[in-house]
């Protein structure tokens, strides 16, 4: 058999599947607040950064914890910016962090994302979930010392809305 095909069928004993009502347990085991948007994602704000918990593969395998980082920055940074965002991927497993271009801003993405198509225990899913969710706001701290005006301004308009 050669690496790239695949070996036999699981045993039946195999783990459970992930699904979205195994994120949102997970998520009320600790407590956090969320919601389900029409697609049936579930996400929600974590330091005031929007993150979804995203099914995705042909069988909604993999799961992808994406956050957004939520300031307002300008095109004319995309050079130093992508330098931040290269200068991360290089030194860090994870997550995988982006930037392009939306409208007149930019936006700024890390993702952490693992096949599961195995199936995988409750604690595995409690650990993805959470290292996800807190190496993307490190990356998002990062960035919002590079960005202190943006990031204040940020803050303040979520001040606001409480």
């Amino acid at each position: 058999m050669g690496f790239f095909n695949k070996p036999t069928a699981t045993p039946a004993s195999a783990l459970p599947p992930l699904s979205a009502e195994r994120i949102t347990a997970c998520l009320d085991a600790r407590e956090m607040r969320y919601g389900i948007d029409g697609d049936g994602d579930v996400g929600g704000y974590w330091d005031g950064h929007l993150f979804y918990f995203f099914r995705i593969g042909q069988d909604q395998e993999y799961l992808q914890v994406r956050g957004r980082w939520n300031r307002q920055v300008g095109l004319d940074e995309l050079a130093a910016v992508s330098a931040k965002v290269n200068d991360w991927n290089a030194d860090r497993l994870w997550p995988k962090v982006y930037v392009r271009v939306e409208d007149d801003r930019l936006g700024v993405y890390a993702e952490h994302t693992v096949d599961y198509e195995h199936g995988l225990t409750d604690e595995q899913l409690d650990v993805h979930l959470a290292c996800g969710i807190s190496t993307a706001l490190s990356f998002f701290e990062a960035l919002d010392e590079a960005y202190p005006e943006q990031a204040a301004a940020a803050k303040a308009a979520e001040a606001e809305q409480e």
